[in-house]
């Protein structure tokens, strides 16, 4: 960096502000980085303590009076300063509190009295009556139950002898699974389990054999195909749906998908794509790979804003759109590269950062406001912050392959797409949302470890995307399966069973317990 003339410094009162703030963003930056090193240095000191405690010491917690000899002074000052933080009383940490249990569950009272023996009166002997009780409840849980549905279809038949007898049979409402075992409830929890919970087909069969009953795992898998062949036509729409939105934001994770042909796995790809708020779906598709072909045939016919990272394979869509697809980029990827690069150079990449933090401040006091209102604050507070970003990024001369060169050259590469989202108060700085939709499947890959054939991708990805639309939209999922399972098979309009809109018709299914995280995050800070 070359020095600074006095020329160049600020000579305004708004220009000094502005310096101060800056220099201020790049102090808490440089403290951060500081406080991560020493709770790494403090980590490796405690596992060499341990190592050497290990091999020189008895395998106990505090030192042995008998063996301090064996010990350099620096270890011993180290182990001794270890026991002094074990022997501090630890903080108790307030409780949470407790909510109150809502009305809706069943109570059962358990009345505790004295036998009349223990109740008499110490001053005349007669038996004391009660005048009050001391309330207080409990929580106890009894297990989910099974239960069978007989149907029964009634047979008519003419009272009148005739040569030729015509028996009427009262017909069976369509099943979720033509003559299959399970109903709409248990197929629901199923599906619920495997890709809302993430628990892979054998733990679904012990719970089933826990209540009685024996189902194996290929069959419960038979189950899973064919409610994702039912619930395919809903999908559907809800892409035709997504596609009509102003701005998708989207991303992919890998998985193992089983290959015969090479007795073994290699790795396919989960897509998340997720609509605005005027058409509020999650939708996934699954590839085999991660070439260009899977989200170009998903976005065939899109035409808007399109928010994904990097991924070379974008750039080919964006071109072959003729500018029907608009490309905005990531400012939360753009800030991985400087935090990579700030061990290397701490000064530069701390600027950076702190211009980054900068931003951010905007954004979280854009979050309330109506697009109008949160572009016009943009245009006044970020862009000429990023206005003096890219002057300073055109002032550094960096080593193209170091860290920090590699950051500036993602940063400049990307510019345009990273400054477009001044520019409309519809767009997000970073694509996180997209972002938080494929951990469900990291979660999920972490349990059921692989998918087992490329059939069997694309129907998980028909029920992922109903549990993650339904999570998105406040919609407890289970009530939404069920009544998806029961009615769909009769032939009802797909319409009325979009989540948001089956939601309207059935308030007493919200999901209330996203909205308390969302105020317990808003409580912490989080948000």
């Amino acid at each position: 960096m070359g020095m600074t003339h006095k020329d160049d410094l600020p000579t305004t009162l708004e220009g000094l502000r502005a310096a101060l703030l800056q220099s201020r963003r790049e102090v808490m930056e440089l403290s951060s980085t500081i406080d991560l090193q020493r709770g790494t240095i403090a980590k490796q000191e405690q596992t060499i303590v341990e190592l050497l405690s290990a091999l020189r010491g008895k395998q106990r917690e505090r030192i042995d009076p008998d063996q301090l000899l064996l010990f350099e002074l620096g270890e011993l000052e180290a182990l001794l300063e270890e026991q002094a933080k074990e022997s501090t009383p630890r903080r108790k940490r307030r409780g949470h509190g407790r909510r109150l249990l809502p009305d809706n569950l069943p109570r059962e009272e358990v009345l505790h009295e004295l036998p009349e023996a223990e109740r008499l009166c110490p001053h005349d002997g007669q038996p004391m009556q009660p005048i009050r009780y001391e309330i207080s409840q409990q929580l106890d849980y009894e297990p989910a139950k099974l239960k069978v549905i007989v149907h029964k279809r009634a047979v008519y038949a003419c009272p009148t002898k005739h040569d030729e007898a015509t028996l009427l049979t009262a017909p069976k409402p369509p099943q979720p699974i033509d003559k299959g075992l399970p109903g709409p409830g248990l197929l629901a929890a199923l599906v619920l389990g495997k890709f809302g919970d993430h628990l892979p087909g054998y733990r679904l069969e012990d719970i089933l054999f826990r209540h009685g009953v024996q189902i194996r795992r290929s069959t419960i898998y038979d189950w899973l195909a064919a409610a994702a062949d039912l619930a395919k036509p809903l999908v559907d729409l809800m892409r035709r749906e997504v596609l009509q939105s102003k701005v998708i934001h989207t991303d992919d994770t890998q998985v193992k998908l089983i290959d015969k042909s090479l007795r073994g796995t290699r790795l396919a790809r989960y897509w998340a794509y997720v609509g605005d708020r005027g058409h509020p779906y999650i939708v996934y598709d699954f590839t085999d790979t991660r070439q260009r072909e899977g989200p170009e045939k998903f976005l065939d016919g899109y035409e808007g804003y399109l928010q994904a990272d990097a991924y070379g394979a974008y750039d080919g869509i964006y071109v072959k759109s003729r500018g029907a697809i608009v490309e905005v980029a990531c400012w939360a990827h753009c800030r991985r590269y400087w935090w990579k690069a700030r061990e290397q150079d701490p000064p530069r990449s701390h600027h950076v950062l702190a211009v980054i933090a900068r931003l951010y401040e905007v954004e979280r006091a854009a979050k309330e406001l109506t697009e109008q209102q949160r572009q016009s604050l943009r245009a006044e507070h970020a862009a000429p912050v990023l206005s003096q970003l890219e002057q300073w990024l055109d002032e550094q001369d960096l080593l193209p392959k170091s860290l920090i060169g590699q950051a500036a050259t993602y940063t400049r590469n990307q510019w345009t797409a990273l400054n477009r989202y001044v520019h409309d108060g519809d767009l997000s700085i970073d694509n996180n949302i997209s972002e938080r939709c494929v951990k469900p499947v990291a979660i999920g890959r972490k349990n059921w470890l692989f998918v087992g054939s490329e059939q069997a991708g694309h129907r998980s990805a028909v029920l992922m995307s109903l549990i993650a639309s339904c999570k998105d939209n406040r919609v407890e999922p289970w009530a939404y399966l069920r009544d998806l399972f029961t009615y769909l098979p009769r032939g009802v309009d797909l319409d009325t069973y979009l989540p948001e809109r089956w939601l309207a018709a059935h308030p007493q299914h919200r999901w209330h317990i996203a909205d308390l995280r969302k105020e317990e995050r808003a409580a912490k800070g989080q948000l």
